[in-house]
């Protein structure tokens, strides 16, 4: 297993119920797929550095999960099916951004408590 963070951008008309379910159907693939969800952070509503289909902000959600390759394709196949996400990237963490990151994890819940 390898370990991969996504970053996606959702339409901002979205409710926040209506954002929330779709954070949580991905989540819900990645899981029923055979993933780890390693962290999860919604960073809200942004401005975009530049118009996506006439939208000027969108919400961004980034999810840190350990998942075989294959759960890739079928992900990134169900971000162009949501017509609810603008934009999205999923990369794979080499060592180095695997320990930047949890170095990052480690200091947001440093900050939470």
């Amino acid at each position: 297993m390898n370990q991969y963070e996504t970053v996606f951008i959702l339409t901002p008309v979205l409710s926040d119920e209506q954002m929330k379910e779709a954070v949580a159907k991905f989540k819900t693939l990645l899981t029923d797929g055979g993933a780890e969800i390693v962290n999860e952070e919604l960073w809200g509503m942004k401005k975009l550095a530049y118009p996506i289909e006439k939208k000027s902000t969108g919400f961004y959600a980034l999810m840190q999960f350990n998942a075989d390759p294959q759960l890739i394709k079928k992900l990134e196949v169900n971000y162009r099916r949501d017509e609810r996400v603008l934009r999205y990237i999923t990369v794979k963490l080499d060592k180095h951004a695997a320990e930047y990151a949890q170095k990052r994890i480690n200091k947001l819940n440093q900050k939470e408590a």
